[in-house]
């Protein structure tokens, strides 16, 4: 890049839990286990270490996925996986078959300060999103918690340059 041409502008998209969506996946789930009923073929139903969050793109047509900031306050590990489900707001089934791959893992580990990420998947997850973002205003995470993690742990958010 030329010293003359102005540089991209940084945009961060925080992960916003949206306790609703959680909060109705898992009275799904219980509304079945109640019913004595089987879920849907291919339906994933959430397990108590998974939550959803989402994204609001405010900006959708010029993002270059930049880095992901991800912050977990004590050691254990946390697994993003994003979905190609244009959710409705009932929040109909989430279907397995519309996570993404690859999911992006970050992890802390005991007596460190320092994250860990499997580098190439979140990178490659990364700018899957920056050409997401261009047909799409929200986007939605499966966000599995392990080795102790809850919601409370983390902040996470993903930064792109406004091209």
């Amino acid at each position: 890049m030329a010293e003359d041409e102005p540089k991209p502008s940084q945009l961060s998209m925080p992960l916003v839990l949206d306790r609703d969506l959680t909060k109705q996946m898992r009275l799904r789930m219980e509304s079945l286990t109640q019913r004595g009923q089987k879920r849907q073929d291919g339906e994933k139903l959430l397990r108590p270490s998974e939550s959803v969050y989402r994204i609001d793109f405010i900006q959708q047509h010029r993002l270059q996925f930049e880095r992901w900031d991800v912050v977990l306050d004590q050691p254990g590990k946390v697994t993003i996986t994003g979905t190609s489900q244009n959710w409705t707001p009932d929040l109909t089934n989430l279907m397995t078959r519309q996570l993404l791959d690859p999911a992006a893992i970050f992890w802390r580990k005991e007596d460190s300060e320092a994250m860990d990420w499997n580098e190439a998947d979140a990178l490659e997850f990364g700018e899957r999103l920056s050409d997401l973002a261009k047909i799409r205003k929200v986007m939605y995470f499966l966000i599995t918690f392990s080795e102790g993690l809850e919601p409370t742990n983390l902040k996470a958010s993903v930064v792109f340059n406004q091209l």
